[in-house]
């Protein structure tokens, strides 16, 4: 009997995903345990395995289709088996259910002419057949580029993905209008990870009372440490290693800031789990150091490395990304010495680090040079108070100017 297979939650903030890749076509024999497709969500591409047996009888969205969660993806039975009966099922049960969490703007119908693979372009009666697989046409606007202009290297001169991937606009004067007055602009179809982004910022800047503590922290002995360690460790460590170590173990110490706010309770963590914010090419993405109380700088510094480059390949499963209890965000290695950041919910703070910045300082009664770095704490004031959140910046502080009080 046929049965429908669901676009799943792959993620606990997914409302909506998108087919990168069918693995399977209509008319493939499905194991259970097959890859059946690759979906994009808000956070990482993650390959989806079927959890029936059958044969691919229906596709219901199109590698480069967005729809929503438990929407019909796929129908699989029995050879030729007549599934019209499922299908008008499945599309009655997403009618009766309640609106998505994220609306999108109503949008044009789309030209029919331009929903298969095959589109024309060009002008006049000189009109040319233009290939193009719809990931590769939804890649192209997504990233603002003219398919018309790409050479494909799919058969019979298909543009697929990887032409997209391997791209660069030629320079052209004549693409650019320079005439003096003239506004021009682009607009750009928001992704899944920033369409998250921005709701759950937006929830947690209008919900979340914020308020900030600055502190300035001595990092000549930071300095020093770090340079002793990687002169006798075949494994290097970063300043943001030491501020991670540090964090976690002034959350140890302080834990009212280890704490989320859950509505009617107070969540305290005995656990120290550091969200450690990455930046990627559509928005931001914070994968989880656990237990990083009791990890070394070492281990830190491999993680991090590890979780950053499958952050950026799109690699990251939840488990990389679920369970923070604090976030750290820094800007220094951008030469931002001093920012705020908007809490990471359910956290209840979060640490924003800026550059280490060579400054006159006074010490024994001298003007001498001194390095110092400049840390922001936002906090949610339903949960931590400011000498709460004083406590902590103070404890982090002696561990970053005694780093070797870290170690031991």
């Amino acid at each position: 009997m046929a049965e429908i297979v669901s676009m799943p939650r792959l993620s606990d903030t997914m409302v909506e995903g998108t087919v990168a890749k069918w693995h399977k076509q209509i008319g493939d024999k499905v194991n259970e345990g097959d890859l059946l497709a690759e979906i994009e969500t808000d956070k990482a591409t993650m390959d989806f395995e079927a959890f029936q047996e059958g044969v691919l009888l229906h596709i219901g969205v199109d590698e480069g289709q967005t729809a929503p969660v438990d929407s019909i993806l796929a129908v699989l039975g029995e050879k030729n088996e007549d599934i019209s009966a499922v299908l008008a099922s499945g599309a009655s049960a997403e009618a009766t259910k309640s609106e998505p969490e994220v609306e999108s703007a109503p949008q044009k119908k789309e030209d029919k002419s331009t929903d298969k693979s095959t589109a024309s372009s060009g002008s006049g009666g000189n009109q040319q057949r233009l290939k193009a697989s719809p990931l590769a046409k939804k890649m192209a606007a997504d990233k603002g580029i003219d398919i018309a202009a790409i050479a494909g290297t799919g058969e019979g001169g298909r543009v697929v993905k990887r032409d997209i991937d391997n791209y660069t606009p030629k320079s052209n004067s004549s693409d650019v209008n320079t005439a003096a007055g003239v506004e021009s602009y682009e607009e750009v179809p928001v992704s899944q990870m920033r369409k998250t982004i921005a709701k759950r910022l937006g929830e947690s800047k209008f919900t979340a009372p914020h308020f900030y503590l600055t502190m300035d922290i001595d990092m000549d002995a930071a300095i020093e440490g770090r340079k002793s360690i990687n002169a006798v460790s075949e494994k290097k460590v970063s300043f943001n290693d030491m501020v991670i170590k540090a964090t976690a173990l002034a959350l140890e110490k302080n834990p009212k800031v280890n704490s989320s706010w859950l509505g009617d309770k107070i969540r305290y963590n005995h656990h120290v789990n550091i969200g450690v914010a990455v930046a990627v090419d559509e928005g931001l993405l914070v994968p989880v150091v656990r237990n990083a109380n009791n990890k070394g700088l070492a281990t830190i510094n491999a993680e991090v490395k590890e979780y950053a480059g499958k952050a950026r390949d799109k690699k990251l499963v939840p488990a990389d990304w679920e369970g923070n209890t604090f976030t750290i965000s820094n800007l220094g290695m951008f030469g931002i010495e001093e920012f705020t950041a908007i809490i990471n919910s359910p956290d209840s703070c979060i640490l924003a680090v800026g550059a280490i910045k060579q400054v006159p300082v006074i010490k024994n009664g001298a003007v001498v040079a001194g390095n110092v770095m400049r840390v922001t704490l936002s906090c949610d004031h339903r949960v931590v108070d400011g000498a709460t959140g004083s406590a902590f910046l103070q404890s982090l502080k002696q561990y970053l100017e005694s780093p070797m009080s870290m170690l031991i």
